[in-house]
């Protein structure tokens, strides 16, 4: 074959081949339309949920040790959570292999039972279970996250509850918002202070919780004196002992004894200065 006709060939082939490409993704484009799938698509899976009552909107954790079973998710299985229940017709791709399951969304826009029992929320927030099973609310520390809350809470949907908590009856609202599903750890970013990390660090281990500002600044007040005044005072000691042995170096015991005696005062006013710091850091809230 002349090579004309073989170049010739060549491009009709590429062309034809193009011309399919396009074709086919025009069906494709037309297809998803058509049934409504889109990037905010929910994909949802089917699990087995005997036993549990389960309302539109919940959060749910896999049942310990049947992976193919969920149960209402609160804080005790949060590192079990993998997504929030939705109506079995809401769903555009779904990966049930049965009837009598319940569809788990795990992606997409859907609406999420929430509480404002640990604060409200606004739009952006990470949502956490709580303390009521299968209810998130307002990620505060860090812990397993259903997705980003995207309206704010409470509102019109709000119905005024009593729960009972570690520390008695508690009124709190609960309702329904949509949230952007996408189970995820959350870590809390650390508030930006005056104080450097490292020192916040250090206070929150002395005191065993964590320490505002204020006590931190008057425990580096206290200590700042007491390095100064220590120091003025090894100085002086250091100082007037090697003048008074240079006058007189039979006075050496009695030089010995105010060395003693001053050294006593140091170890002192250190202990003093330690324990003051301790107690503001503990006990000032």
């Amino acid at each position: 074959m002349p090579i004309n006709e073989k170049v010739t060939l060549k491009r009709r082939q590429i062309i034809g081949g193009l011309r399919g490409l396009l074709i086919s993704l025009a069906a494709v484009t037309v297809f998803t339309a058509s049934a409504g799938v889109t990037a905010d698509s929910v994909i949802t899976q089917g699990y087995d949920a005997t036993g549990q009552n389960l309302n539109i909107g919940s959060l749910v954790s896999i049942k310990p040790g049947e992976l193919n079973t969920v149960e209402p998710a609160n804080l005790s299985n949060a590192k079990s959570l993998i997504g929030v229940i939705i109506a079995n017709n809401n769903a555009q791709v779904s990966l049930s292999s049965g009837s009598n399951q319940v569809e788990v969304a795990t992606s997409g826009v859907n609406s999420v039972l929430v509480t404002d029992l640990n604060g409200k929320i606004t739009a952006g927030d990470e949502i956490t279970p709580s303390p009521i099973a299968g209810v998130g609310m307002l990620a505060s520390d860090n812990s397993e996250v259903i997705g980003v809350a995207q309206a704010a809470f409470p509102n019109v949907s709000a119905k005024k509850v009593s729960i009972k908590t570690s520390s008695g009856n508690q009124s709190a609202d609960i309702g329904s918002i949509p949230v952007l599903v996408s189970v995820s750890y959350y870590t809390k970013q650390p508030d930006k202070t005056l104080i450097p990390s490292a020192l916040q660090n250090l206070a929150n281990a002395v005191a065993g919780k964590q320490v505002k500002t204020l006590p931190i600044i008057i425990s580096a007040v206290i200590f700042i004196i007491t390095l100064i005044a220590v120091v003025s005072i090894v100085y002086s000691m250091v100082h007037g002992s090697i003048i008074s042995v240079g006058r007189n170096p039979m006075a050496q015991s009695a030089v010995y004894r105010n060395v003693l005696q001053m050294s006593a005062l140091v170890v002192g006013i250190i202990i003093v200065a330690l324990f003051a710091i301790f107690m503001i850091l503990t006990r000032v809230s």
